[in-house]
């Protein structure tokens, strides 16, 4: 608590406001000294589709260059909630066991389940394209122009599975002349990195740009059993664009990537385990384990290597599983812009894209030596979508109107193998299950500009889905009785979802706006069974959606303070809980909530020497009903908290511009960050749960030239070694009775230096 008091009380002396209020974090570029240093700077966003100053945005979201996400050392996605409010990004899913697996929440809203037939919360685009897997996710910054992280449900724009809101990437563009970069690093854990970007132009109308980066770090969890260390890093990826502009009103642009990863898997430890039931099986291993008196006994385990209780936690960094790990990747991307001005006001855009991903991930889920549950994950899909767009922007009315199609298909082969240690013999099910999606959506959102201070905005999209799953699912003691027959299932689902935005400026300096948006996340079926189905289906879930309501402001005060900020309050019904049938994990439509709060994002330059800048959030939760599922246990009541949804979250930022001989540029930084404690899951497992608040501080040094042609960066994130866990899954109250957790690396020092040519 003393913690946060500090910060909070650093927050409102850099500012001078705390109030109601969420907003954009405002974008201080870096630019060459021989510019002047630091400027608040005009930023440009697309966030309605249309490309506008992010002052005049009535719509709550944060907004980074690259240059300032390398500043900041924001050098993945896993990084950027700690420049953002409101943003939970855990780069570990359990359930998959593949490292690049992504957990996104924005205000409490989000999922937990990051395999194929569930959707995320929280939509993730790549220049335009949305990516339909959280899979994949996890991914460092290698060519990246910038970044927007857009709050509250984005159903109008942005459709489906952005109940949460959206996070939108932007690659490099080509540039005009031939030229490039090059980026090398080294730090904790035997980092290597390198990240070469290559400018080609081809002719006056045809610009190509190629970019090559690697990341290489040693894991920092160790399995006893083997030495074979988790959470390390291994991957790489190729990317290429071509842009031809053959006239003024036509433009084509064609990208491509390439990402694989081949790592020893996800840094999952012992958590807990329910030494009442989870003990070995009598029949294989229990021969004098103490306390044992038959199968099934309820007795407390002692501390015995005979025996599977807490002896078997090895620390927050050590792991006594001995099931095979693995997490591995591979994924290829294709997208083709086309754009073309139809008159001075009305251009139209056609975005065309295909993505495959292969992956794999293996874990003991128990992390003991008994096989009490351990999963082998392997997936391959893919997706297409097309998006057609008409946009108009005119001296009193701007708008688009668009056209969504998406369709995926994945199949996965997921093997379960299942000990409960009070079962008389252990299983081993298959879990395979193929999923085939399809998607279409039309949208229309325009702006009517009534005066030159008062603007309205109003939006709707109507969306068609069908869900499908074929299992082939049975135990391999008897593979010809199928948990459910195999057959293609399908369900349909519709919605329509719209917005309102109204804003007036009031002076240059200052814009308020009111807000609503409703969105909505897809429903499915369920597709890991750990036996006959009665029903002879697989159960199916429906949507979840979100209504929010915000009043927001965006100030600008005298060039040398920026403050964005606005309050919300968001109904959040039919929930997708997870919920344990036998061991399974189901999801179920089991309640609803209210979740309502603030953020405040600054930017101050009191010289041109000078920034301070960060956000600090607060959300208040509350789970408001529970229903009752027939058949399955869960341990969510009323009184739960939602999970990745701190109460109190913040970050401030501080560089300062040295001008030092030799037309040499010294900037060092500081910042300090602050998260609330919070749970990972809708039970509040306490195991798993981040019970302490955190305080990082990172430091970071950037000596350049005044030219800006050379850089060298010295970055040290969490110098105080602050330990503290990122996810976690938990099963205690069913017969396997095991908890796992993922912690942080802990302190992590890097050196790097980038060239331009």
């Amino acid at each position: 608590m003393h913690r946060k008091t500090m910060l909070l009380a650093a927050a409102a002396a850099v500012t001078g406001f705390i109030g109601a209020g969420q907003g954009a974090l405002a974008q201080t570029a870096t630019p060459p000294a021989d510019q002047g240093g630091f400027v608040i700077e005009e930023v440009v966003v697309t966030a309605r589709r249309v490309t506008e100053n992010l002052q005049d945005t009535p719509v709550s979201v944060s907004a980074f260059t690259g240059d300032m996400l390398e500043r900041r050392q924001i050098n993945s996605t896993a990084d950027l909630d700690d420049a953002t409010p409101s943003l939970q990004f855990a780069p570990v899913s359990p359930l998959t066991g593949n490292s690049a697996a992504a957990q996104i929440f924005i205000r409490g809203v989000g999922q937990t389940d990051a395999t194929a037939g569930v959707d995320p919360g929280v939509g993730l685009y790549i220049d335009d394209v949305y990516m339909g897997s959280a899979v994949g996710g996890v991914m460092d910054f290698r060519d990246i122009a910038g970044v927007q992280v857009l709050r509250g449900p984005q159903g109008t724009l942005f459709g489906r599975n952005t109940i949460g809101g959206a996070i939108l990437l932007t690659t490099a563009a080509p540039g005009e002349e031939f030229g490039g970069s090059f980026k090398a690093g080294f730090g904790t854990d035997n980092l290597r990195e390198g990240i070469l970007a290559l400018n080609v132009p081809v002719s006056d109308t045809l610009k190509t740009r190629f970019t090559y980066g690697t990341r290489v770090q040693d894991g920092y969890v160790t399995r006893l059993y083997d030495g074979k260390k988790l959470g390390d890093v291994n991957t790489f990826t190729i990317t290429g664009k071509a842009r031809w502009t053959p006239t003024e009103k036509f433009t084509a642009e064609l990208r491509g990537d390439y990402t694989k990863s081949d790592e020893n898997g996800a840094p999952l430890v012992f958590a807990a385990i329910n030494e009442t039931s989870a003990f070995p099986r009598a029949v294989s291993y229990a021969a004098g384990c103490p306390g044992m008196a038959s199968v099934g006994t309820a007795v407390p385990m002692v501390k015995d290597a005979r025996c599977a209780n807490d002896f078997y936690n090895a620390g927050k960094y050590a792991n006594n599983g001995t099931h095979p790990v693995n997490s591995d990747l591979e994924g290829v991307g294709g997208s083709l812009l086309l754009e073309y001005r139809l008159a001075d006001a009305l251009t139209l855009k056609s975005i065309s894209a295909y993505r495959s991903l292969e992956w794999a991930g293996s874990r003991d889920a128990d992390n003991t030596p008994f096989p009490i549950l351990a999963t082998d994950y392997a997936s391959k899909g893919f997706q297409v979508s097309q998006e057609f767009q008409a946009l108009y922007s005119g001296s009193r009315l701007t708008g688009v109107a668009g056209l969504f199609l998406f369709r995926q298909a994945v199949d996965d082969i997921l093997t379960v193998t299942l000990s409960p240690p009070t079962a008389p013999t252990g299983t081993r099910d298959s879990n395979n299950n193929e999923v085939r999606n399809k998607n279409w959506a039309a949208f229309s959102q325009w702006t009517f500009k009534a005066t030159e201070a008062l603007s309205v905005t109003a939006g709707l999209r109507y969306t068609d889905e069908t869900k499908g799953s074929r299992p082939y699912q049975f135990n391999y003691s008897n593979p010809t009785v199928l948990y459910v027959p195999y057959k293609l299932y399908e369900r349909k689902f519709s919605a329509t979802t719209g917005s309102f935005q109204a804003q007036y400026r009031w002076n240059p300096a200052v814009m308020t706006y009111v807000s609503w948006s409703q969105g909505f996340k897809g429903g499915g079926f369920n597709s890991r069974f750990n036996g006959v189905v009665a029903a002879g289906q697989p159960p199916s879930f429906e949507p979840e959606t979100a209504e929010t309501t915000e009043v927001g402001a965006k100030l600008d005060l005298g060039g040398k303070l920026r403050i964005n900020a606005d309050v919300f309050s968001t109904a959040y019904e039919d929930l997708q809980f997870t919920y344990r049938v036998g061991t399974a994990p189901y999801l179920f439509n089991a309640g609803k909530a209210t979740i309502k709060g603030l953020e405040v994002e600054y930017t101050y330059v009191p010289t041109n020497k000078l920034v301070v800048e960060g956000g600090f959030s607060y959300l208040d939760d509350s789970i408001d009903e529970v229903s009752t599922i027939v058949g399955a246990t869960t341990s969510v009541t009323t009184n739960s908290q939602l999970p990745y949804t701190p109460k109190w979250q913040g970050n401030v930022s501080v560089a300062y511009t040295v001008d030092l001989p030799n037309d040499l540029t010294l900037i060092p930084r500081g910042e300090i960050v602050y998260i609330d404690s919070q749970f990972f899951d809708a039970g509040n497992t306490k195991e798993i749960a981040q019970l302490d608040a955190i305080t990082k501080v990172n430091l970071g040094v950037l000596l350049e030239n005044r030219v800006a042609d050379w850089k060298a960066q010295l970055s040290i994130n969490n110098l105080t070694k602050e330990i503290y866990p990122v996810a976690g899954n938990s099963s205690l109250g069913t017969s396997s009775g095991y908890a796992e957790v993922a912690y942080n690396r802990g302190r992590e020092v890097a050196l790097s230096f980038t060239k331009r040519f």
